[in-house]
């Protein structure tokens, strides 16, 4: 085998991987901020949105909730939106954008280099953290000045299901990449789809109690509206009525099932669709 026609040999060491890591990191911000009016018109998006679900849910606040400065209502509205922006943002900038590299043929030359194809996707893993994680910080001291301060109870076990819930939903966007590859761009309408599906049996903006029966039984068949039920209620302090979907210890357990395998789930789908894509010659098809 001559040097021209030989297979690039992968990067090996932790070194390696993370140097590879950080420069896909880079390569997927430095693509963001291409697009200046869409980079500006982000966090407009947000305002406009926390400033409608503000005034919405003043309609729903307990008349003690001023005086005493701290708001269950802009809690319970927050945290659930914290979660739905990260699985929003997940689904595009994981899922989706595994589209564009195939139409730019940047996923075909992926294959022709060394680098790993895992630090591919986790760098998308790490834009996501770090933009939306701020556009949330920013949500949050945005509702809490308008209607009152955040209630913040049992914050190391919140903590651990935020880490669990992101993880689980990380792997969701792999899964989704998946069926990108698959579907192509109709996959742009099903991720429109799975957003609105969320928003309505995730109750990320409600109380699960305001769900029809019916469709309390579907959330309680999905592991992201127990992420929301888990780590709102636990910020909220378990008032009246809260986990709603089930105790504490069963929520727990589905978020932590969630968060471990969902990854792995993902990232096996990926792989063999990628690999299917491969044998096809679809890695770059627009």
């Amino acid at each position: 085998m001559t040097p021209s026609t030989a297979s690039p040999r992968p990067l090996a060491g932790p070194a390696a991987f993370f140097s590879t890591l950080a420069a896909m990191a880079w390569k997927e911000l430095l693509i963001m901020l291409r697009y200046p009016v869409e980079f500006v018109a982000s966090f407009g998006q947000v305002f406009l949105i926390v400033t409608s679900l503000t005034l919405a849910g003043l309609m729903f606040a307990a008349p003690g909730e001023r005086s005493t400065g701290v708001s269950n209502t802009a809690g319970l509205v927050v945290y659930g939106f914290i979660l739905f922006m990260f699985l929003g943002d997940t689904l595009w900038t994981i899922g989706y954008n595994v589209r564009r590299d195939q139409k730019q043929g940047t996923l075909e030359m992926l294959y022709l280099s060394p680098a790993s194809k895992f630090a591919n996707l986790l760098s998308r893993v790490i834009i996501t953290l770090v933009w939306t994680g701020a556009l949330c910080v920013m949500a949050a001291f945005l509702m809490s000045a308008l209607i009152g301060r955040l209630p913040a109870h049992n914050l190391p076990l919140a903590a651990l299901l935020l880490v669990l819930s992101l993880s689980g939903t990380f792997g969701t966007g792999f899964a989704f990449a998946a069926v990108t590859l698959r579907l192509k761009e109709a996959a742009q309408t099903l991720a429109n789809l799975f957003q609105f599906g969320v928003m309505v049996l995730c109750a990320p903006f409600f109380p699960f109690a305001a769900l029809p029966e019916v469709l309390r039984w579907v959330a309680r068949l999905l592991p992201p509206a127990y992420a929301v039920d888990m780590f709102r209620s636990t910020l909220l302090g378990y008032p009246t009525g809260y986990p709603e979907l089930a105790p504490p210890a069963v929520g727990l357990a589905v978020v932590a099932a969630y968060g471990l395998l969902m990854p792995v789930l993902g990232y096996w789908l990926y792989r063999r669709e990628e690999n299917l894509a491969r044998r096809a010659g679809t890695l770059s098809e627009y």
